[in-house]
């Protein structure tokens, strides 16, 4: 194909036919004089280089239905994505990053800072971004990655990449454990001005993007599957109510966090830390993590949740059960 400028008025006047005019393929390739394999590639480089940006804006739910039910328990903006009852989790959970990466780069904004939280939900999102071209962005690692084992530094680094690229915004990595051996070590480091910088930095962001981890889950939870913890460490966290994480902070299921030990050495901002950035997205997929998901949204860490119709449904229900659990409650037997 010709030179760049051409390549680009190419691939806006495809985007136009097939994304606005509603045209198929095949039609635009006859009308343009390209093969078909052609106008694909074009439609694809309009949305990687931010010709097309695509917006979802959820529809008003009335009052009763799964999102505002979920939205009215915790005082949370909640989007249901809805998926076949048949479906895998690795599927579930495609779905969901999909919708995710949409409503992040239609969030985003010239110079905004976004945080980030390593983990198996957002690798899947930072791979399905809208590619956006903003200026002054950065985008900052809010918990560390090493373990006694590797370093996190492929992984998170690739996931870093994946968001600076679509927004063309300067990375802040954080080299640091995801948990430290030592509340003391942790302490010394904090006093770093390179790490305190980069801590800084992700506290000050405008919106926060993370996951939920959950103890078993048919798509592992990284920071349980990745060498982290031990199986000792896990049914000891178990023993005490822990049921999942949130940025790497162990949460139990009534959303406590504060006198759990090894949070004393955990990395990321606690739910309180995250609580001062002015929007917090936490992304879910499968009915898996509804406990888990649960204890995060009584932390209040969140202000956004993406998830799953069938997970959204797990949390009502779990909702409801320790209602009903309560001492004393009209609907406990004597």
């Amino acid at each position: 194909m010709a030179d760049s400028a051409e390549r680009r008025r190419l691939a806006y006047e495809a985007a136009l036919l097939y994304y606005l005019e509603q045209q198929t393929m095949e039609s635009i390739a006859k009308k343009m004089g390209l093969s078909r394999s052609t106008v694909s590639r074009l439609v694809a480089s309009a949305r990687n280089e931010g010709l097309v940006r695509i917006s979802l804006h959820a529809p008003q739910e009335p009052t009763g239905t799964l999102a505002s039910q979920l939205g009215d328990m915790y005082n949370v903006r909640v989007t249901i994505v809805p998926t076949p009852q048949a479906t895998t989790e690795l599927r579930r959970l495609e779905k969901v990053a999909s919708v995710a990466g949409a409503m992040i780069s239609e969030a985003l904004e010239d110079g905004m800072t976004l945080g980030i939280a390593w983990g198996t939900t957002v690798s899947a999102i930072s791979e399905r971004l809208v590619p956006k071209p903003l200026e002054r962005v950065t985008i900052v690692q809010l918990n560390g990655a090493a373990n006694p084992v590797t370093t996190g530094i492929p992984y998170v680094g690739e996931l870093l990449g994946n968001f600076g690229r679509a927004f063309g915004a300067k990375i802040l990595a954080f080299p640091v454990p995801a948990f430290f051996d030592y509340a003391s070590t942790r302490a010394a480091m904090w006093r770093e001005r390179s790490i305190a910088a980069v801590r800084d930095a992700g506290r000050g962001a405008d919106i926060a993007v993370f996951g939920v981890g959950a103890f078993s889950a048919p798509v592992a939870s990284h920071v349980y599957a990745g060498g982290y913890m031990s199986g000792e460490e896990v049914l000891r966290l178990r023993r005490d109510g822990v049921v999942g994480d949130v940025c790497t902070v162990l949460v139990r299921a009534n959303g406590s966090y504060a006198d759990i030990e090894i949070n004393s050495r955990a990395s990321g901002p606690t739910p309180a830390e995250l609580a001062r950035i002015p929007r917090r997205i936490c992304v879910a997929a499968g009915p898996a993590k509804a406990t888990a998901l649960a204890g995060v949204l009584r932390s209040g860490a969140v202000t956004d949740l993406i998830v799953d119709d069938e997970c959204a449904r797990r949390v009502i229900e779990e909702n409801e059960r320790r209602w009903h659990a309560r001492p004393g409650h009209a609907g406990i037997a004597e």
